[in-house]
């Protein structure tokens, strides 16, 4: 079954009723290469299982089960459930779990499934849920070795921008925290059915193990990045001085005391300069 063939997608589509919801962001890949890839870079291969979030008709699922000793895969919509029993039925190492990853206890599912093997996590993120899925990936701690998901283009640009940069955000930040972030390849828009207004692009999180903060100072650093990149486009100070309920003088003479610049604004600091921040405030 060639399931990044159009002509069979629309006949499986045809037999089971199924129709795409935009609510839910629904773009299936229908170019060959990009699923083989992802689980190649993503990983796999024999000793390691694999989580997955979001089956579509079941593509990377089938290169993940070629590759992986087990593949457990998280799915919302259970309008797939008949077709995903037809198109993963050669493969006894799948187990699809119909729920909201946003709602799953990531954790005790990988401890319960993968009984402490390796473990990967692989996905093609609907554009609107990138950011929330990516860190609650990250913010759950784990136990696996990387996170490979193909996202929008311009999201993996900003994901993977190197700290104290334009090209940052506060996820980037925060993905650097937790993470190792790197780009692997494009995906064109044109690998998708139906095809999206934008290109796509496939990253590699490499996650991080040891724990550098204490969870008090993990949060206050969060806040300060958020709190920095809601008003960007103000010194520091400002934004620091809200959140913190601390005046702008006080602010100004922290950041002076860690030789940092008081006129600075959030994209300018680099991610350990953001931690100096947080011990210091605590």
């Amino acid at each position: 079954m060639e399931l990044t063939n159009i002509g069979t997608i629309k006949e499986l589509f045809a037999r089971h009723g199924f129709s795409f919801s935009k609510s839910l962001g629904q773009n299936f890949l229908i170019n060959p290469t990009v699923c083989p890839n992802i689980a190649e870079r993503g990983g796999c291969g024999p000793g390691v299982c694999a989580l997955e979030i979001g089956t579509g008709v079941g593509v990377l699922t089938r290169e993940l089960a070629k590759r992986c000793d087990k593949v457990v895969a998280v799915e919302i919509d259970e309008r797939l459930k008949p077709i995903l029993a037809e198109t993963l039925a050669d493969f006894d190492n799948v187990e699809v779990i119909f729920a909201d990853v946003m709602e799953t206890d990531l954790s005790r599912l990988i401890a319960e499934k993968f009984g402490g093997k390796d473990a990967v996590v692989c996905a093609n993120l609907p554009y609107y849920i990138t950011s929330p899925v990516i860190m609650k990936v990250l913010e759950s701690r784990l136990n696996i070795k990387a996170m490979t998901v193909m996202v929008q283009k311009e999201a993996a640009e900003r994901i993977c921008a190197k700290c104290g940069t334009r090209e940052c955000g506060a996820i980037t930040y925060a993905v650097n925290y937790y993470s190792e972030p790197k780009t692997l390849f494009r995906v064109a828009r044109g690998s998708f059915m139906p095809s999206p207004n934008v290109d796509s692009a496939v990253i590699r999180l490499n996650i991080k193990n040891e724990r550098s903060l204490s969870p008090n100072e993990e949060k206050t650093l969060f806040r300060l990045v958020r709190a920095g990149f809601s008003q960007r486009r103000k010194q520091l100070v400002n934004p620091l001085s809200a959140e913190l309920h601390v005046s702008k003088a006080d602010i100004s003479e922290i950041l002076s005391s860690l030789n940092l610049k008081p006129t600075a604004r959030a994209e300018e600091l680099s991610l350990e300069d953001y931690i100096k921040i947080a011990k210091t405030i605590l």
